[in-house]
């Protein structure tokens, strides 16, 4: 399996070289005109790809069977850090969300650190055989999802909730346990939306985004189908993006595969599309090849929570779910999300190492 890690390596490393050319295309102008620095995105993207390269490299060197005695610890200190990004002087408010703790030199997402601390620790105590787990689990999972779900993040918390349930139909869970799951998830679901205006707001647009004027709730879906329109078969051409110029909102996070469907149409589309799934069937199997139960699981929950993450933002694109507000994995803007991945991807490629 080490030439199946190799190609998940290269994958992944493909996948962040195209981020920085698309954060480039999308952010020039917009950080030309409100910083007074073209390069401004780019820069600090660069530091976080090469920053996450080598980190994946040392940790695929680490033994993962190692992580085992420490995914409580890790999952504690994260559930504490979700909890300070709500102190004042600590945590910052950003666009109204609370989801950053300021360490002064840059800013930490706990809710990023909470997918692989959290597949951590369930890979490590699912796979030991436990009876009578479940509602253990559900309090868990709520203790989670909810303090993800009023920063406000509702497109981690349902990334979140989504691996972890994965995780444990993997570990053996009984099918009639998966159904009280599945509905309490849905019943959480629809609470959490009804408590939140603007979920209320994206939910009805996602519905009938060609009604009202261009100034309400369903802009943004609107400037992601004229991008992805005005790209057809073959694409408005490499730097041609008119969308890019302050019309599509979050350019460089949510809506950068928008831009990239602008210029590249839909034979580059589904390129890159077909590389992003590349990625998840590597992962999976390195999953379903690994004979240790607590690696199997920590494999299939980390490929899961990037896969979910990759479905949603897509999906999210081409209006098949509401716009959740998550980034597409490797290729967005975001330092917390690339380190946090390529961490993950590291782990990753040391298991499939050791499968012989």
């Amino acid at each position: 399996m080490r030439k199946v890690s190799f190609l998940l390596f290269l994958v992944t490393v493909f996948l962040s070289i195209v981020g920085l050319f698309l954060i480039y295309e999308s952010s020039s102008y917009t950080a030309l005109f409100y910083i007074g620095d073209k390069f401004h995105y780019i820069k600090y993207q660069a530091i976080w790809v090469v920053a996450g390269i080598f980190l994946s490299l040392i940790v695929s060197r680490f033994n993962y069977k190692k992580l085992y005695n420490i995914s409580l610890p890790l999952l504690l200190i994260t559930i504490f850090l979700l909890l300070v990004v709500f102190v004042p002087g600590l945590g910052i408010k950003l666009k109204g969300a609370h989801r950053w703790i300021d360490l002064r030199v840059f800013l930490v997402q706990p809710s990023e650190l909470l997918k692989i601390s959290l597949t951590l620790y369930l890979a490590a105590w699912l796979s030991n055989k436990e009876k009578n787990r479940l509602f253990a689990f559900l309090i868990l999972l709520f203790i989670c999802v909810f303090l993800v779900a009023i920063e406000p993040d509702l497109g981690t918390a349902l990334i979140v909730g989504a691996t972890s349930i994965i995780v444990y139909f993997i570990s053996g869970a009984k099918i009639p346990e998966m159904f009280f799951i599945f509905a309490t998830l849905i019943i959480a679901s629809l609470i959490l939306i009804k408590v939140e205006p603007y979920r209320v707001a994206r939910l009805a647009s996602f519905k009938d985004f060609n009604s009202g004027s261009v100034s309400n709730t369903s802009y943004h879906v609107k400037q992601i189908l004229i991008a992805l329109g005005s790209g057809n078969v073959a694409g408005v051409g490499i730097g041609k993006s008119i969308q890019k110029y302050a019309y599509l909102p979050e350019n460089t996070t949510d809506s950068i595969f928008a831009i990239y469907a602008e210029e590249m149409g839909f034979i580059g589309s589904l390129f890159l599309i077909a590389v992003l799934f590349s990625q998840i069937f590597l992962g999976f199997l390195i999953s379903v090849n690994t004979t240790n139960k607590f690696g199997s699981l920590l494999a299939a929950g980390i490929i899961t929570f990037i896969g979910t993450q990759t479905l949603l933002n897509l999906a999210s694109q081409v209006v098949l779910v509401p716009l959740t507000g998550v980034p597409l994995p490797f290729i967005s803007y975001g330092g917390s999300s690339m380190l946090i991945n390529f961490f993950s991807i590291g782990i990753l490629l040391n298991i499939g190492n050791k499968i012989t």
